[in-house]
């Protein structure tokens, strides 16, 4: 057994030790988003810092535990704060959690972030809907495969499930909630992206950019997972919009469309445990 999957399951025994609860569907938080939690039938929840070896989060905004409890009757597990490669950790820490919420059962990745449109058409408070991704950190399967949890080069064709998107395209076009789609990329952080930056992940052709997320799909794609992803456009790009950026307009917008991304989210989960 290799180091890198001991560690994982020392991290697995230390969950199993204290939370007895099997989930179907893991939802990760982005920034603003992180009370969605506080809203579920919460069953039990696990600090982060009580698992032993588990990175902590250090970001602003995220509390840095995970949620067991229920959507409707759907069992989630709920990452309330994720970890981010800019906070220092390797990004073999990045991804621990997801691999660690599919030992738990979680057989669906409900990936959510706080990005910056880089597509002219997209404005603040939009909500884009996930089809595809650049990720230009470091991948997370570099190093030694786990072999127990997937194979050497996996298919990254199709990384977004193109069902569970025509869900939650459906359940949007239901509740009346206007709905983007479009590539994510994802640059290291913390500095937020230069002009000349947000010209060339657009020549790319990447919509939104953000500092999280590409990573902690592969994971779960690597793994088997299927995985949907909805990114909120908590402010317009350097070069995009002439103001200069901050973390806090980045909280204030995603505190805005937060009860319509929370109403979203409740429905596509229910939706999409209906049809896997």
């Amino acid at each position: 057994m290799s180091k890198r999957y001991e560690r994982l399951m020392k991290c697995y025994e230390c969950f199993k030790a204290r939370v007895d609860f099997t989930p179907k569907t893991a939802l990760i938080l982005g920034s603003g988003l992180g009370d969605y939690a506080d809203g579920i039938d919460v069953r039990a929840t696990l600090d982060y810092k009580d698992i032993e070896g588990f990175p902590v989060s250090t970001a602003p905004g995220h509390k840095g535990r995970f949620v067991f409890g229920y959507v409707g009757d759907v069992p989630v597990v709920v990452m309330q704060g994720r970890v981010h490669y800019y906070e220092g950790y390797p990004m073999e820490d990045v991804v621990l959690p997801v691999r660690l919420m599919k030992l738990m059962g979680a057989e669906v990745l409900f990936v959510t972030n706080a990005a910056g449109g880089v597509n002219w058409h997209f404005e603040c408070g939009d909500f884009m809907l996930i089809n595809d991704q650049i990720c230009m950190a470091p991948s997370p399967l570099i190093g030694e495969n786990l072999d127990e949890l997937g194979p050497r080069f996996p298919d990254m064709s199709e990384i977004y499930s193109k069902k569970l998107r025509d869900i939650v395209k459906k359940t949007a076009r239901e509740l009346d909630i206007p709905l983007r789609e479009g590539v994510y990329i994802q640059l290291t952080g913390p500095n937020y992206e230069s002009p000349s930056e947000v010209r060339m992940v657009r020549t790319l052709g990447a919509d939104a950019v953000g500092m999280s997320t590409a990573c902690e799909a592969i994971a779960a794609n690597h793994m088997g997972m299927k995985i949907v992803g909805i990114s909120c456009i908590s402010n317009l790009a350097c070069g995009v919009s002439n103001r200069p950026l901050s973390h806090a307009e980045v909280q204030e917008t995603a505190d805005r469309v937060a009860p319509l991304f929370k109403k979203l989210i409740t429905a596509s989960v229910q939706n999409i445990a209906k049809e896997i």
